[in-house]
C-alpha cells in the first residue's frame, strides 16, 4: 500500500488531489473519509521596482504570481493545516547545531539542573533516580501534580536510545508514585520541550511529567471523544484507519505490527511526525529515539516538542478501549531566529506550514 522512497521523493503536498485520486478504489475511499482537501490559487501583481528581489528571493516572478495552495482538514478530529508550494518546496538545512547554538548550551552549564539534588525541589513522594535522570518538582506548577525528568547531560541534544528509554522510564515511574501518592490523578501527561524555541525556559535536557484529576486534558479528551465517534459511526477503529490513509500515501514510517509512525497531512506545525503504539514500552521507545536522531542529524531540527497523549492509568467512567499512546513530534525552527512560528492563525485558524509532508517522509525515511 506505501510509496516507495524513490517515488516519495518526486511526490509534493499541493499535488494531494491528484495524489489521491491515483489511489486504490479502497484506499482512497478511506482518504476521503478521513479528510477534506481544498486546493487554491494565490495570484498577485509584482511592481518592476520589486522584479530584481523577487528573483533573488523566489527564481522567478512566475514563481510567486501564481501561488497553489492546498487546505487539508480532518473530517473527524477538524484539526488542519494550510500549505503554501512557495513555502513548501524550500530545502531544508541538515547540519549539526550551529556553533551559536553549541556556545549557549556551553555557556549555561552550571545552572540549578545540573544539581538538581540541592537546587531543585522535591515532590511530596520524593524523587525517582534512573541511570541518566531524575526528577524534581516544578516550582510553578501546571497542576496539582506536575514533575520534572532533568537529564544528566546538559546538552538537550544530547541522547541515545538507552536514554531516552531511561526519561521514559523515569517519567512512568514518577507518574506511579504520583497516583500512588493520590489515587484521582489518573490522567497521565507528558511532554519534552528542548530549547527556546519549544517554550522551555531552561536549556539544560529535560522532560515535564503532569497527572491531572476528574477529566483527561481537553485536547487529549477531545481526541477521545472524536475517535469513539469515528467508530460508532464507521465500525472500524479510528487510529487504523489514520495510519492506513497515510500509510497508502507513503507517508508511513518504518516501524512494527506493533507500533507505527507517519508524517502527518495536517501537522499542527513543522515537520510533525505521530507514532503509535499499544504502550509506551520499549519498542515505542526506540522509534522515538530513531524519529529524534533522525531530526537532528537529517532535517536540520535542535528545538523541537514531543507530547505524549496516554489514556487513564486506572479504571474510568469513560470509555478509552482502543485508545492508544499517540506522540506527537514538531519542529519548532531556529533557536537564533527571534520571529515566532505561531500567530493567529495557528492559535485561532489553522496551522500555516511551510514544511511539506512528502518531503519529510522521504528524508527520514534515509
Amino acid at each position: 500500500m506505501s510509496a516507495g522512497g524513490e517515488a516519495l521523493s518526486g511526490r509534493r503536498i499541493t499535488d494531494l488531489v491528484a495524489l489521491i485520486k491515483g489511489l486504490p478504489p479502497e484506499n482512497r475511499e478511506l482518504v476521503d473519509r478521513l479528510f477534506e482537501v481544498i486546493p487554491t490559487t494565490g495570484r498577485l501583481v509584482v511592481p518592476e521596482e520589486m522584479v530584481g528581489w523577487v528573483e533573488k528571493t523566489f527564481g522567478s516572478v512566475r514563481t510567486v504570481q501564481e501561488q497553489r495552495i492546498v487546505r487539508v482538514t480532518n473530517r473527524v478530529t477538524l484539526e488542519g493545516a494550510l500549505f503554501n508550494e512557495l513555502r513548501a518546496s524550500r530545502p531544508f538545512d541538515a547540519q549539526e547545531a550551529a556553533p551559536d547554538l553549541q556556545r549557549e548550551i556551553e555557556r549555561t552549564k552550571g545552572d540549578p539542573f545540573c544539581a538538581p539534588e540541592k537546587r531543585t525541589p522535591a515532590d511530596v513522594f520524593g524523587r525517582v533516580r534512573g541511570s541518566h535522570s531524575t526528577t524534581a518538582s516544578n516550582v510553578a506548577k501546571y497542576d496539582g501534580f506536575h514533575g520534572l525528568v532533568i537529564f544528566d547531560d546538559h546538552d538537550p541534544l544530547d541522547f541515545t536510545p538507552e536514554k531516552v528509554d531511561d526519561y521514559v522510564s523515569v517519567a512512568l515511574e514518577w507518574l506511579e508514585k504520583a497516583r500512588e501518592t493520590d489515587p484521582e490523578v489518573k490522567y497521565p501527561f507528558l511532554m519534552w520541550n528542548c530549547l527556546w524555541r519549544a517554550g522551555s525556559s531552561v536549556v539544560h535536557g529535560h522532560m515535564q511529567t503532569t497527572a491531572a484529576r476528574g477529566a483527561h486534558y481537553p485536547k487529549i479528551e477531545h481526541l477521545r471523544r472524536a475517535a469513539l465517534g469515528y467508530r460508532d459511526t464507521h465500525g472500524s477503529d479510528y487510529f487504523s484507519d489514520l495510519y492506513l490513509t497515510h500509510e497508502s500515501l507513503g507517508l508511513a514510517l518504518p516501524g512494527s505490527s506493533e507500533v507505527r509512525g507517519f508524517v502527518s497531512l495536517t501537522p499542527i506545525k513543522e515537520k510533525e511526525v505521530v507514532l503509535l503504539g499499544p504502550d509506551l514500552g520499549e519498542p515505542l521507545r526506540r522509534l522515538l529515539n530513531g524519529v529524534l536522531s533522525r531530526y537532528t542529524k537529517d532535517l536540520g531540527v535542535s528545538s523541537f516538542n514531543v507530547a505524549f497523549y496516554m489514556p487513564p492509568a486506572s479504571p474510568t467512567e469513560e470509555d478509552w478501549s482502543r485508545f492508544p499512546v499517540v506522540i506527537r513530534v514538531i519542529d519548532r525552527g531556529d533557536p537564533s531566529n527571534r520571529t515566532s512560528d505561531i500567530g493567529a492563525m495557528e492559535l485561532y485558524s489553522a496551522p500555516v506550514v511551510s514544511s511539506d509532508p512528502f518531503r519529510v517522509a522521504h528524508l527520514l525515511k534515509g
